[in-house]
């Protein structure tokens, strides 16, 4: 079908048009198959943001079926951010990023190294999942590998098992990037409550302490650390970034600020909620809390 045949289809039918065109795209490209069964270790390449990653792994888990994982990332490819902030400017991962990753991917059983990508033999690309054509601004990140390479993981399940010390149990934990704020939606009440404390980048924090000026920065040095602290803490709120993935991961209490021009970060599974209204917040916060 020529460029004037397709102009005619997407005036005519544009529900049939924008099906073929699904189709022509996604057959341009070579489906990438699994790795043999009788492979001992499985190889992938990630080049994408933390969160990503972390929304990788029920993928990965399902692919390697109990063998080691050995993690490649695949550090300073293009980010496309359009107008919003992003702390990382214009690449999706970096190598401060990846050293704060790599002690959180490297406690896991399963993952046997996690280091930065030169060329390595790989088994698994999982950037697969950016030639296709999904809708990458709806849905559920952790789902479109499965779509790609036609696996299943239960993500009402944790994926991420991380330890935690103790002394948070009655902190509120707040992460709440400069991008995804769901309209209407106010911090400020959180005034009322004793130990609220902010985890992220400065930026952040002083975005949020003008409303909530109780608020206290809790930087860490790696993402174990900041792991450790949500799996501590007596709630923790997020917005769609990068400390919710985490939260997600290991089934926190935890609620999610949903932002409806792209949602696609879901609530899966125990202790799980998500707002986009006011009241709704802030009456999730009063039942949640330490729950």
């Amino acid at each position: 079908m020529n460029s004037v045949s397709r102009f005619l289809q997407k005036q005519k039918d544009p529900e049939k048009y924008k099906s073929d065109r699904f189709l022509r795209k996604a057959g341009a490209i070579r489906f990438p198959g699994l790795p043999a069964d009788e492979k001992a270790e499985i190889h992938f390449k990630h080049s994408g943001n933390c969160g990503d990653i972390i929304y990788a792994i029920p993928a990965m888990l399902a692919i390697a079926k109990g063998r080691p994982v050995h993690l490649h990332l695949n550090i300073n490819q293009p980010g496309n951010y359009g107008r919003n902030k992003h702390p990382l400017g214009n690449v999706m991962l970096n190598e401060k990023m990846a050293e704060m990753l790599r002690p959180l991917l490297l406690s896991q059983a399963g993952v046997k190294t996690c280091d930065t990508w030169s060329g390595q033999e790989i088994d698994v690309d999982l950037d697969y999942i950016r030639k296709y054509p999904f809708m990458l601004n709806r849905g559920n990140i952790a789902r479109w590998y499965f779509l790609v390479f036609g696996v299943f993981f239960d993500l009402s399940q944790p994926w991420l098992d991380v330890s935690h010390g103790t002394g948070l149990e009655k902190t509120i934990i707040v992460a709440r990037s400069q991008r995804y704020h769901a309209p209407g939606i106010r911090y400020d009440f959180l005034n009322a409550y004793d130990d609220v404390r902010f985890v992220g980048i400065e930026a952040e924090y002083e975005d949020i302490r003008k409303q909530v000026s109780n608020i206290r920065y809790c930087p860490v040095n790696n993402f174990l650390e900041l792991a450790r602290i949500i799996a501590g803490s007596g709630l923790f709120i997020g917005n769609q970034s990068f400390p919710f993935s985490i939260a997600e991961a290991i089934k926190a209490n935890r609620l999610l600020e949903w932002y409806f021009q792209t949602p696609n970060v879901n609530v899966q599974g125990p202790g799980g909620f998500d707002f986009c209204f006011q009241e709704n917040f802030e009456r999730l916060v009063r039942e949640r809390y330490n729950k």
